[in-house]
């Protein structure tokens, strides 16, 4: 029941993020942005650990792979998507980012030693099919020319660290790292880290002091990135970072459900028999014994 509730609050954030994301764009350079909602999760984070009480002291060894989860997982990553969707849409960043449940099944198997699970593998085949499905219109007007190829590249990179991420996360739960801990370090390793990148590259540190921009600003922070990503890692802890990272297949369906009732999307035959197939892959990956 737990992990229903965890992966159910995941995929409805995370589905829903890309609304305020849009807020996020425009007078402030994207780099900066990500820079705010980490920073802001992560002074919230630590606040919580003083309120509580919790333990932050950790040893150098468990300090450097939170740094790894942060760098990984809370910086670059979001970066290079975000430099991604310049020269792609959205529909095909998300097929591309749904791949990260391969991306966890090999990387589980080559770091951790973990057994290729075929159930997993098998939905996660069918649940790719369905959101290729649904961004069928978009895949097929896609092309290689217009630096497509860059978009894809930065995009799979994207992806690789996340899962890295996502493989450091399950490490670190097997090392008795609280998540919360775990997340509160690593967002703070990940954001100085984008901070140092963000000076090099000369970025402008504006900030726009609008009811959007900051409202959706704090939503990110606190929902997007506190939340859902604690409820995800905590996923990844329990059930596998092959397994938990289905949920990143959910998220564009529940994005586009949003949508429809939001901005009036119409869903077309192949994108209901795509929903389809991701249901029938969820009910594999998470239900079939």
């Amino acid at each position: 029941m737990k992990q229903t509730m965890l992966y159910l609050v995941t995929v409805l954030i995370w589905g829903s993020t890309w609304i305020a994301i849009k807020f996020q764009l425009g007078h402030v350079d994207p780099m900066v942005s990500v820079i705010y909602r980490f920073g802001l999760a992560s002074a919230v984070l630590f606040g919580f650990c003083k309120i509580l009480g919790l333990s932050l002291k950790f040893s150098l060894r468990n300090h450097l792979f939170m740094a790894i989860l942060g760098v990984s997982l809370f910086s670059i990553n979001y970066w290079l998507i975000y430099e991604a969707e310049v020269y792609l849409t959205s529909g095909i960043a998300a097929v591309v980012f749904s791949s990260l449940v391969f991306f966890n099944i090999a990387n589980n198997a080559i770091f951790r030693g973990v057994a290729v699970n075929r159930k997993i593998l098998m939905g996660a085949v069918v649940g790719i099919c369905g959101i290729c499905l649904i961004y069928m219109r978009e895949i097929g007007s896609f092309s290689l020319a217009d630096q497509g190829v860059k978009g894809l590249i930065l995009a799979l990179s994207s992806v690789m660290l996340a899962s890295i991420g996502n493989i450091t996360s399950a490490r670190n739960t097997k090392a008795k790292i609280p998540v919360i801990q775990a997340n509160a370090f690593g967002m703070t390793y990940g954001t100085l880290f984008l901070v140092v990148i963000a000076l090099c590259m000369g970025k402008h540190f504006e900030f726009t002091f609008s009811v959007p921009y900051i409202g959706s600003l704090t939503f990110l922070s606190l929902f997007g990135s506190i939340v859902a990503f604690g409820s995800y890692l905590t996923l990844i802890g329990t059930m596998g970072a092959d397994k938990a990272s289905y949920a990143i297949t959910v998220v564009p369906v529940v994005a586009l459900i949003i949508s429809t009732f939001a901005e009036g999307y119409v869903w077309s035959v192949p994108a209901m028999i795509g929903l389809c197939f991701v249901l029938a892959g969820n009910i594999i990956v998470l239900a079939w014994k």
